[in-house]
């Protein structure tokens, strides 16, 4: 006989391998949360929120800079909404809105690459480029990224995408990201009092508290790779949103969930042998991570969401933090939806 475990259930048993890592010192801090259809929402915090050059607490209530989620909870959104109204076509080229992506080259491999591919991470794009060595002028570095001429290779996860993605958006709006919405809770900076701090930066030559992590989002002043930040409450809010959606048919959700390739829908990930998520998850979930130690995982199924922030980077990227562990050990855990009794 099985029986339906219940959403603290789970959420005490996801918490266990999180009190762990934090206890053994491998990473510093960490909030959990879980959110479900009804709206019934769970946070914990433990550890530390900064521990050089002096120690805070971690509490639910701590900022985090998101990262990759940025992908999915602004850019993602953003262009599916646009695509919805009908002033994105996700089938054409990039070139319908950017007419001047790789302009001396009319017939090059860039002008070809659609809203679609990028958003399934289904084109020749490099994973990630140091743009931020290329200069110091956002604009210029912009136009870096628009006419250098990237070697074409296999499809891999880019920030290259998401980047030209955000360019769209500006375009469209007249406005660079940092001057748009970010979305409710979110921000694009963070109170330094108040937020998980990453590591130190030798290129900026400081800890970096409250501001974004990534030194290319940083070098262009905004883009579409990274640069959000929240608190697990907003990260919870945007799940609830997608849950509801889902329930009330939102087209954009629906695409959220739409599969483009065995391992990505548009934007997001899906279940796959060693993803993310860990062994458990259904085939109705979906999921990202961030490079500073943040993940979110929505489960349609069965109408809950889980999200797990770290702050593993600090005070530095450069040693075995156990993430990529963790963050299965909490999913086999969470999307342990029944059990014998």
């Amino acid at each position: 006989m099985t029986r339906t475990v219940s959403l603290p259930d789970l959420f005490e048993s996801a918490f266990q391998p999180v009190a762990e890592i934090v206890r053994s010192g491998r990473i510093p801090g960490a909030v959990l949360g879980a959110v479900d259809a009804d709206g019934t929402q769970l946070t914990r915090a433990i550890g530390k929120a900064q521990v050089i050059p002096s120690a805070r607490p971690m509490t639910t209530e701590t900022w985090f800079d998101l990262a990759s989620l940025t992908k999915v909870i602004f850019t993602t959104r953003r262009i599916l909404e646009l695509a919805e109204a009908g002033e994105i076509d996700l089938d054409a080229p990039l070139t319908t809105l950017l007419p001047d992506l790789c302009q001396y080259d009319m017939t090059a491999w860039q002008r070809k690459v659609t809203f679609r591919q990028c958003l399934g991470h289904q084109t020749p794009f490099p994973a990630v480029e140091p743009v931020y060595t290329y200069g110091s002028d956002p604009a210029r570095l912009r136009a870096f990224v628009m006419q250098r001429d990237w070697r074409a290779g296999p499809p891999v996860y880019s920030d290259i995408n998401f980047i030209l993605l955000g360019i769209v958006l500006e375009r469209l709006a007249g406005a660079r990201i940092r001057d748009l919405d970010p979305g409710p809770g979110f921000a694009w900076s963070a109170p330094e009092a108040t937020s998980a701090a990453t590591e130190y930066c030798h290129w900026r030559e400081r800890f970096l508290v409250g501001e974004v992590h990534d030194e290319n989002c940083s070098a262009l002043q905004g883009a579409g790779h990274a640069g959000l930040f929240g608190t697990v409450d907003a990260v919870l809010g945007f799940a609830h949103d997608r849950l509801s959606g889902d329930k009330t048919g939102d087209p954009v959700t629906r695409l959220m969930r739409q599969p483009l390739s065995p391992t990505r829908t548009h934007g997001w990930e899906r279940p796959y042998p060693g993803w993310s998520g860990g062994d458990r998850a259904n085939a109705s979930v979906i999921g990202h991570t961030g490079f500073t130690g943040t993940g979110l995982w929505i489960d349609f199924l069965t109408g809950r969401a889980i999200t797990l922030l770290t702050n593993r980077v600090h005070p530095s990227r450069h040693f075995d933090s156990g993430i990529m562990a963790l963050r299965r050990a909490v999913g086999d855990r969470f999307f342990c939806n029944e059990e014998q009794s």
